[in-house]
């Protein structure tokens, strides 16, 4: 009987200190928030384009933390933006929808500690970024520059390389919550047979 209760008490006594090692830092970080795009497009003629080019949209990841200062992380944006192309005296020739995302994936350090305050952070992360434009062609377009035929509306996609390198600050709200004051990253793309550099802006709260 006293050795069964010592078995008992052994494996209780571990399970708590297993429980209380397992309080130490969090496990699970997931992240939303507000996000601005410059993209610098490297293109020698910037009227139709423009160069740079400014996105808003938002941004999400989960990271998965294996141990208080090393995690691995998933992170996917959008951005997005509606742009008028003229021609001369030509107002509202063309609309143009631009929506563009990210899929990366990779690796983060940051002081997960429960008790920690200020979590500065960067990460590595590297994957997928697709773009795609919605061409509208307006009627004073075809009227003034190519009555017949007038071509139609169109979309144009693509899907190519994307990397980030950045990082950021999160302050502790609560034991659950971290507000994230600001997040920098430099994003290279390549789309279109292009180059984009974009750098990537970002505000929000961290859930844990």
């Amino acid at each position: 009987m006293f050795k069964t209760m010592l078995i008992g008490m052994t494996i209780l006594a571990c399970a708590s200190l297993a429980a209380a090692q397992s309080d130490d830092y969090k496990k699970v970080e997931v992240f939303g928030g507000y996000s601005y795009q410059v993209i610098g497009n490297d293109l020698d003629d910037d009227d139709v384009i423009p160069d740079p080019e400014y996105f808003r949209g938002f941004n999400t990841s989960i990271a998965g933390n294996v141990s208080r200062y090393f995690g691995l992380k998933f992170d996917f944006s959008g951005h997005f933006k509606n742009r008028p192309i003229t021609f001369g005296p030509v107002l509202n020739g063309i609309d143009v929808d631009s929506s563009r995302y990210t899929y990366l994936g990779g690796v983060q350090l940051k002081n997960n500690s429960s008790e920690a305050t200020f979590k500065p952070f960067v990460h590595a992360l590297v994957g997928a970024a697709h773009l795609r434009n919605r061409v509208k062609i307006n009627d004073n377009f075809c009227i003034a520059i190519a009555p017949t035929p007038c071509p139609g509306d169109f979309t144009e996609k693509d899907t190519g390389f994307a990397a980030a390198l950045g990082g950021g600050v999160d302050i502790r709200a609560s034991d659950r919550i971290d507000f994230r004051i600001f997040q920098v990253d430099y994003i290279p793309t390549r789309l279109f047979d292009g180059r984009q550099q974009t750098l990537r802006l970002g505000i929000g709260i961290a859930f844990h």
